[in-house]
């Protein structure tokens, strides 16, 4: 005997809300990682006198 319509499981929508939400998670980023990728990158002058030793040890004289 076959199960009629009523004898089947009901999907209780939990399925359906974790899909939608994780496409709209998915569908793009996040405002605040957009605004820290918008920011000028800040770089100390420690920073740029050790990049261009380490560029001379290696022999880099350009």
């Amino acid at each position: 005997m076959t199960k009629t319509l009523t004898d089947t499981p009901q999907d209780s929508g939990a399925t359906r809300l974790r899909e939608y939400t994780r496409q709209e998670r998915e569908s793009g980023t996040h405002p605040a990682v957009e605004v820290l990728r918008s920011r000028p990158q800040t770089r100390s002058e420690e920073n740029r006198r050790t990049v261009e030793y380490l560029r001379i040890e290696r022999g880099h004289v350009s």
